[in-house]
């Protein structure tokens, strides 16, 4: 069972529950002033938060708010976008924020990219990286009124050897551990997410 705080982000604007095993990254390197990056201290996930400038046209609904989540998709994964299967999107109700404020969430999975054959000429003798693949669980908070969009990504990478493979299929609707633990995360933040100042948004 996930022990969970309630920690303060961004100096306190915003707080939410994580998990208490997740440490905070800015501790260990720099994180630029418009993220909040905690990464699990016994494994491989990572939560971020992620204050950006609100994309696409004015107003909302379904086709609006969807564009706009895939085009954050689009951001986050770069040249990777070729590799990524996005499995769902759901609309997506936070427990302490006005329900006129729209949400969305979508599971993807990125594939690694595929070994280059031309690599080994490099004199580059270091072994390909071990990760099958990584799961994405993408929330887009749409703040209008702030001009922002607000994203929550739970990054999950499955690195061969650290998770059952049997357990992962999710066209068959089979999450495994790891990803149905990032998804009680998720519900966690839905659950417990409060913006203790909306000045914020004016500053970052």
């Amino acid at each position: 069972m996930t022990t969970y705080k309630s920690t303060p982000l961004y100096g306190g604007a915003l707080i939410a529950d994580l998990p208490v095993n997740f440490a905070d990254v800015s501790a260990i390197r720099q994180v630029p002033d418009n993220e909040e990056v905690y990464i699990d201290k016994d494994g491989f996930t990572s939560i971020i938060f992620d204050i950006t400038e609100r994309v696409g046209e004015p107003g909302t609904g379904p086709e609006i708010d969807g564009r706009a989540l895939t085009t954050h998709l689009e951001d986050l994964v770069g040249e990777d976008l070729d590799r990524v299967k996005v499995w769902n999107t759901t609309p997506t109700l936070f427990s302490r924020l006005d329900d006129d404020i729209p949400a969305y969430t979508l599971i993807a999975t990125v594939a690694p990219p595929k070994a280059d054959s031309t690599s080994s000429s490099t004199g580059d003798e270091r072994p390909a990286t071990k990760t099958d693949f990584t799961a994405i669980i993408l929330t887009l908070v749409r703040l209008e009124r702030e001009k922002t969009d607000l994203l929550i990504t739970i990054n999950v990478p499955h690195i061969k050897g650290e998770y059952d493979e049997d357990e992962v299929d999710l066209q068959l609707g089979k999450q495994g551990k790891l990803i149905g633990d990032a998804v009680d995360y998720a519900a966690k933040i839905w659950e417990t997410f409060k913006v203790k100042d909306w000045g914020l948004f004016n500053e970052v």
